[in-house]
């Protein structure tokens, strides 16, 4: 019999969620008649809990202490709200977002409820809506905290919590230490019991629909469409999410052309039918976008993911299977550097230069993530702008001194740090399409653009391999393994150096990852990834052309993938 059935009773004892209630209530009686399956069921969803950390929360539903569910965030709201109660003078203002995913808006209601029975002032955005204007809504409402209910690109089955704040945080993710406070007040609450006993009111307020149109006009000013424009023939999906309707709004405000977009995939639907894992980057997810532009005889395709905090792009090729190729998230990272760095350089030596660095905080910067591609350096000391490499995530690209661009590979660009500081997926959508419209009045196209930026920077090329596990302990064997047996050589060719980052390196905070230099100049860095069960190895080479630099990266995917044979 299994040593939870005592935890599971008291979770259901307070559970109001009667989907949730039923499939406990069900998995109890399976137990009690002796089902082993049910029982290693049980034991999986209560023998720990999901963990609260710089990312929130993010999981399964379903019921239990390691699913996401209505406990569990009642008991993430109250021990949130206690934390801002602590740590923000007064009344703690928190604004609270939600999208399209199964049970979000629930998530949201619950959580504003709580928040405002434990004292708080909580304001609910105004219908489901994107990321990027929550975000947004934290700063331009003065508040001091904010939650977003999404999962982001992950699959159907997960929901949720992304915790900003405030102040002097200026509306970015947390960090330590602030994760783990927060989590211990999370824990205490768990610890009393019942969550039917958290005080609620329901004298919460409604964002008004105000703060929405702020977002759409600061988010259109970031790139107004230039001439060439006119006429432009483009392809947008939603991937199932909710950035069309915002997407639109900025397009029209912005002066851009609508796009023909995918049907399918335009309006939300937490189902997500039409792929199986709502993430650009999947294999898969944009081959009806590319259908779309086939037949649409398209220029370009944008894609975000469900929250729209991210973006992708597809460009025309004819060698590509499918006649078109997504770029990498290195490639439009770093075509949005070089826009940001050149306008960045353009106002130094005017009295702009200054405004630009009060706003910023500092000298003009650009920064990304260490596991992107170091051609945004490249970049910031062509300019003479300085740059900053960071740990994963916005959380830190976010809080780079004077940033004026930021990007991490997966496919995430802050492009406004003046009015979000998280990844947007539409103003750097926009950002982009000011790109490709200017290009295109020229007589050019993003093909092109990329060309340029070999030929100024050196040709920089970037690959990834992603290792999805059923068991995430696999993931540690392999971080340890690495640790103990060091490779002397990535197929050919020798490592010079090892950085492991758990020893703090280059003034990094401690974390899970392994950097490996080897005497070409190429990169190779191994790190879980922070979100899903991945082990992720991200391959950065250089070369003096395109053709060199994909050779030497095939090369090193080769040795990286023999090694990872090697270490399972």
């Amino acid at each position: 019999m299994s040593a939870y059935l005592d935890a599971a009773r008291a979770w259901l004892a307070q559970d109001p969620d009667a989907v949730t209630r039923d499939e406990l209530s069900e998995l109890i009686a399976r137990v009690e008649t002796g089902d082993a399956e049910a029982e290693a069921d049980l034991d999986d969803r209560f023998s720990t809990r999901l963990a609260f950390g710089t990312a929130g929360l993010r999981g399964t539903l379903g019921a239990g202490s390691n699913r996401m569910n209505r406990v569990l965030v009642a008991q993430a709201a109250a021990g949130f709200a206690a934390y801002l109660l602590e740590h923000r003078p007064g009344t703690p203002t928190v604004v609270v977002g939600y999208d399209g995913r199964r049970n979000s808006d629930v998530f949201a209601r619950d959580s504003v409820e709580i928040f405002t029975g434990a004292g708080l002032n909580a304001i609910l955005l105004p219908r489901m809506l994107p990321t990027p204007v929550l975000a947004f809504a934290v700063r331009h409402l003065g508040a001091d905290a904010g939650v977003m209910v999404t999962a982001s690109h992950n699959p159907p089955d997960d929901n949720g919590y992304k915790v900003y704040l405030g102040g002097v945080d200026q509306g970015a993710q947390i960090v330590s230490p602030a994760d783990a406070e927060i989590a211990a007040h999370i824990q205490r609450i768990a610890d009393e019991g019942n969550v039917t006993v958290l005080p609620r009111s329901v004298g919460y307020a409604n964002a008004p629909e105000s703060v929405v149109d702020a977002y759409v006009a600061a988010t259109a000013a970031v790139a107004p469409a230039p001439a060439g424009a006119a006429g432009l023939r483009w392809v947008y999906t939603a991937m199932h999410g909710v950035g069309w309707e915002t997407v639109s709004r900025v397009l029209a405000e912005a002066g851009y052309p609508q796009p023909t977009v995918v049907e399918a995939q335009i309006h939300p639907d937490g189902r997500f039918p039409t792929v199986a894992f709502p993430n650009p980057e999947e294999p898969g997810a944009m081959d009806l976008a590319f259908e779309t532009a086939r037949e649409a005889d398209a220029e370009l395709v944008i894609a975000n993911d469900p929250d729209a905090d991210r973006l992708a792009v597809a460009i025309p090729d004819p060698d590509a299977e499918a006649g078109w190729r997504r770029l990498t998230g290195n490639e439009i990272g770093l075509l949005l550097g070089w826009r940001a760095a050149r306008a960045a350089a353009g106002v130094r030596d005017g009295a702009a230069h200054d405004a630009r660095d009060a706003d910023a905080g500092g000298p003009a910067s650009l920064a990304c993530s260490l596991v992107s591609s170091p051609g945004l350096q490249a970049v910031a000391e062509h300019y003479g702008l300085d740059f900053h490499s960071t740990l994963t995530g916005f959380k830190w690209i976010s809080r780079a001194p004077g940033i004026v661009f930021g990007f991490e590979e997966a496919l995430g660009y802050l492009v406004n740090p003046g009015t979000v500081r998280d990844k947007d997926g539409i103003s750097a959508a926009v950002a982009l399409l000011e790109m490709a419209a200017d290009a295109r009045g020229q007589g050019r196209t993003v093909a092109d653009l990329l060309q340029e930026f070999r030929d100024t920077f050196g040709a920089f090329a970037s690959d990834q391999i992603s290792i999805r596990v059923s068991d995430v302990s696999e993931i540690g064997g392999i971080m340890a393994s690495l640790r103990a047996q060091p490779p002397s050589a990535i197929g050919e060719t020798a490592v010079t150096r090892i950085d492991d980052l758990l020893d703090g390196v280059d003034g990094f905070p401690p974390g899970d990852v392994l950097r490996l230099w080897l005497d070409d100049g190429s990169r190779l860095i191994v790190r879980p990834s922070g979100t899903e069960p991945k082990l992720k190895l991200y391959l950065d080479v250089r070369g003096t052309s395109a053709k060199k630099a994909t050779r030497r990266l095939a090369a090193l995917r080769a040795g990286a993938e023999a090694l990872l044979v090697s270490m399972r």
